[in-house]
Parts: C-alpha cells; structure tokens; sequence
C-alpha cells in the first residue's frame, strides 16, 4: 500500500511539473518579454494561449480575394489590404506595437529612427529569426540567407565577395544571352499573332534570371541546374499553403498531402544539386559553387555536414536570386506597360548611350532614367513585406531594451509609403522622384530598404540591379508593351509579393 501511495505521489508530482513546464514554455516565457516591453510604453493587441493573435488576425482578412482591376494600378497603396491587422494596430497603438504568432514574441515597426539603429548593429547578438530554419526550412535550410553568429559570418565572408560588384561585371555577358533568348522567343509569338500578341510574361522573367544563375553557381552544369528551379517554385507554393495564419500547431510535421509534397520537392532538389557537386568535383571548374565547396571544408558549419552546407547555400542563392528578381522585373513590366511615357524615356536613352555598340556594364552607370525605374519599382512593390531580426540576446536599440527572443519586423509598405517621407504622392508611380539619388528622394534614406538593412543586406543587389537594368533595356529596344485587358490587377502575398494572377501584356515589335 505504501509502495501503491509513494509511485501515485510521484506519478501525479511528474504530471504536474510537466504541465507547469508546458505552461513556463508556452505562455510565461512570451509574457516575460511582453511584460518588458510594454514597461517601455509599447502597447499591443492582447494574445490568446497558444495561438498568440493568429485568430484576431485570421479574423481581420477579407472574405474573398481581391478583385481590383488594372484602374487600381493608379494608387498602389492597396498593398496594404494584404495586411489589414497591421494597418489596424498601427491606428490603435502607434508606429511600434507587439503582437504574437503562437508562442513567438513580435515588434512591429515602421519607424526610420529604428531601422537606423538597426543599421548601425554590428553585433551578432542580433539575427535572422529561428522561424525561418523550422517554418521555411524545406525552403532555405542552413544557409546565408538563415543562420547567425560564427556560422553566419563564415558563409558571408565565402560566398558574399563573389556577388559584388567587381564579380558582377564578368556577368554581364550571361545577362545580355538571356535577355536576348527572351527577345527572340517573343519575337516568334508576336509574327506568328500577326504583329502583336497577348503574352503572360511571367514564365519567360523566370527564364531569364534561372538561366543566369544557374550559370553563375554551378558554371558548365548550368543546365541540369536549371531543373531545380520548377521544383523551387513548386516548392514555394506548396509552402504557401498552410501560411503562418493556419493556426495549427506542428502542422508542417503531418504526413499531409501538402507535406508530403514538401518533402518530395526538398528531397529532389538536394538530389539534383548534390549530382552537379559530383561532376563539379570532377571537372573542377571555378565558379560560384566551387567557392561553397571549399567553404564546407572549413571554417565553422555549426549543425550542419558537409554535404547541406553546400546544398543549403545553393538554395539560398538560387532561389532568392532567381525568384525575388523574376517578381521585381514582373511588376516592372507591368508598370512600365502602363506608363508608355517612361518606356519612350528608356528608349531613347538606351539607344543615345548603346548607339550601335554592345551593351557593357558601364553603359548601365549612365542610364539615369532606367535606374529611376527599378528603383521606384523597388519602392512601390518590395517583393519582401518585412525585414526580420530576432534579439538572440538581451540588446537596446536606440531606447528601447529588447529580451532575449523577440522578433523584430520591419514593415517595408509602410515606410515606403508614408507620405510623410515621400510627399503627397507617394502612392503614385514617379520615378523622378529618384532624379538625384535615393538620398534626396525621401526625407529619410532609413524609410527605403528593398534590399534589407545592417549587416544582414542582401549581397546580391548588385547583381539583381544589374540584371533588371538589361532585362528592361533589351525588352523596351525591341518591344513596346502596354496593359492586356485580360489582366487582372491582384497582388497577393505567398511568401513573396506577387501579382495572383500573373502578368498578361500585349508585346509589339517597333
């Protein structure tokens, strides 16, 4: 009896260490930082056990998708929409606000002051959110793009120097072969449709900027690399759905058919790189992945073997470079398309500065105009919504003292459209508004940040720079593109921003 009474004691004492461990894990570490944070003023929607502020948020989306036709391209703010709750906290609690997915901590902020303070953080007590390795691992990995502290730094230092610029201009031949295949393929379309043709450009963007970084990565094996990057964005929409709002915990560990599918695509890609590896090591060409090969060799690979070092980093190279910049140009298109003006402006100084002669890299310094383009592009559809960090360590920014833990989000949409920064029309598409530099294009260089801000900036922004540059200025020579009345204006967020409906324009030779 005293046996029976000594193991009940004990079973019902482990029971409730548990359930208190549960309810330490789950709710008080999140309300320690809440608390914390809301002793510095910063105020918040009120979460709920488990699931944080997912059902207000689920709550707050609109019934259907949106349905705006291309007569809402005249305001472009309605990107906004895509994010209705955080349009309503920013009304209720101001520019910084907490909110929560789940158990994970979030700061919301669109204040230039911040991202300034964030600029000038050189530790690496601040990094890129442990969300992305679990939720987008299948995705990104352990690569550049994910992780921190020494591991972090040794990719960078291996693979950042080759996207630069110097390494950039050796490229350009690749751009001018890709931009050229596009112009031809259409070409084709166009004689065969009687002189114009109705063309969704999308398929055609992501052609292009596969075909030159595959080339950039994986050299003489740039063609069983190009297979990776179907399955990449087959991938991407498979993680779409469920998103970060599905409200189900460790869903993503269910043998769904969703998952299963992830895991397929994940499993095919790491074939398909880890088979160029093997011909690479017998070649032994220079190139972008022979530099990843010799940086899994040494230096510090935290978790991670030899073998998902070299695919985690090809993934977080290619994928991003391909897709992120394929979205950039899609948008570019379709607003050059609907601002003939513009394609008149590039045109002409494409040819002034080209005249008969191939196009170079320091051609590409002196089209102004272009570069105004992309870059009120860039400002007015960041294919990013946020910047994130996370406090992997109790730090202060500027004056506020940020736990251990917490997420950081920077709201791209709101800095880059608040008038306050860029006038009174700053919903509108003005790219002379770049006239003299992004320095005096806003009030405040803080409130654009396409490409990241910090230590963590993008690395291949020369790179994409570059190839929307040649991208447009070979199209807008050959072609001249206006608005298919087939299109559907309806940006959507799917882990980018991105138009749901594809690009439809109607090309024509000049």
């Amino acid at each position: 009896m005293d046996f029976y009474n000594i193991a009940t004691f004990f079973s019902v004492l482990g029971i409730c260490s548990f359930l208190v461990y549960l309810f330490h894990v789950l709710w008080l570490n999140g309300e320690s930082r809440r608390v914390i944070l809301r002793r510095q003023g910063i105020a918040g929607p009120l979460p709920s056990f488990l699931l944080g502020n997912i059902p207000q948020m689920k709550q707050m989306l609109p019934l259907s998708p949106n349905q705006s036709n291309h007569e809402n391209m005249k305001g472009h703010h309605s990107l906004m929409h895509l994010f209705p709750y955080f349009k309503q906290w920013t009304k209720q609690y101001g520019q910084s606000f907490l909110f929560a997915l789940g158990r994970s901590q979030f700061l919301y902020v669109a204040d230039n002051n911040f991202v300034r303070e964030i600029n000038c953080f050189t530790s690496l007590d601040m990094g890129k959110p442990a969300y992305l390795q679990k939720d987008r691992g299948a995705l990104l990995g352990k690569g550049l793009i994910t992780t921190n502290g020494a591991v972090w730094s040794h990719q960078r230092k291996s693979i950042a120097p080759h996207l630069f610029v110097d390494k950039v201009k050796d490229k350009l031949k690749l751009m001018v072969e890709s931009g050229e295949a596009l112009v031809n393929s259409w070409g084709n379309i166009i004689e065969a449709n009687g002189g114009i043709a109705d063309i969704r450009v999308d398929d055609y963007v992501r052609r292009y900027t596969s075909y030159i970084i595959s080339n950039v990565v994986f050299g003489d094996e740039w063609e069983t690399g190009m297979e990776m990057f179907p399955k990449s964005l087959s991938l991407i929409k498979a993680m779409c759905s469920p998103t970060i709002l599905s409200g189900v915990p460790f869903y993503r560990y269910l043998p769904t058919e969703k998952s299963r599918e992830i895991w397929r695509l994940t499993k095919e890609i790491h074939s398909t790189i880890m088979g160029i590896v093997k011909k690479h090591t017998e070649s032994a060409s220079k190139d972008l992945l022979q530099v990843i090969i010799e940086g899994s060799k040494n230096g510090d690979l935290g978790p991670s073997t030899p073998d998902q070092f070299i695919v985690d980093n090809c993934k977080d190279i290619c994928i991003p470079a391909s897709e992120v910049t394929a979205v950039t140009a899609i948008w570019g298109l379709m607003l050059l398309a609907s601002h003939p003006e513009w394609q008149t402006r590039i045109r002409v100084e494409v040819l002034e500065v080209c005249k008969d002669g191939i196009l170079n890299f320091d051609m590409l310094h002196k089209m102004k105009a272009l570069r105004m383009v992309i870059l009120e592009v860039l400002r007015l559809y960041p294919v990013t919504a946020f910047v994130s960090r996370q406090a992997l360590q109790n730090l202060k920014l500027g004056h506020i003292e940020i736990p251990k833990g917490v997420n950081i989000w920077l709201w791209l949409l709101e800095l880059h459209f608040d008038p306050k920064f860029w006038g009174p029309d700053a919903e509108k598409f003005n790219p002379e508004r770049f006239a003299h530099g992004i320095s005096r294009a806003c009030r405040s260089s803080q409130a654009y940040i396409p490409f990241g801000v910090g230590a963590r900036v993008c690395p291949g922004q020369s790179l994409a720079m570059a190839e929307l540059q040649v991208l447009f200025a070979i199209i807008l020579s050959n072609f001249s593109v206006t608005i298919s009345p087939s299109y559907r204006h309806s940006p959507q967020y799917a882990l980018l921003i991105e138009p749901e409906f594809g690009v439809n324009l109607l090309v024509q030779k000049i």
